[in-house]
């Protein structure tokens, strides 16, 4: 078996300080660390429990196939901040038939990102025993 210390998404911009400013600024995410120099260093930012790293270059922007899950603990206050920081949101806070609070945004290459807000009733809260 597989023992995972670490996961990361790795997504290559078509323009790094474009999306710095996306995630760092207006999302707001927490810098890990940073490497390289330049316009097209290294950062990696903190995603609770795992890490998103832009790095390098791409002439085409990533698949819209690859989204990003972000869980949040209040999207209302979210949604608030966000539109605050200019961020354009793609859909609304919804709640979802399947109990969820989701709100869609996307990054600046069209990387559709999906804040999430796990109701206290909602069965992923729920642990026996505790």
């Amino acid at each position: 078996m597989v023992h995972v210390l670490s996961s990361r998404v790795l997504i290559r911009p078509t323009d790094p300080e474009r999306s710095r400013v996306f995630y760092g600024e207006r999302l707001g995410l927490a810098v890990h660390r940073e490497f390289g120099t330049g316009p097209e260093r290294g950062t990696v930012y903190f995603l609770g429990g795992g890490f998103l790293e832009l790095s390098g270059r791409s002439d085409v922007p990533p698949s819209t196939a690859v989204r990003l899950w972000l869980q949040v603990e209040d999207l209302a206050a979210a949604h608030a901040e966000l539109r605050a920081a200019g961020v354009e949101v793609v859909r609304p806070p919804v709640r979802e038939p399947w109990g969820l609070i989701e709100m869609w945004i996307a990054d600046p290459d069209g990387v559709p990102v999906v804040l999430v807000e796990v109701p206290a009733e909602h069965p992923l809260r729920y642990r026996p025993g505790i």
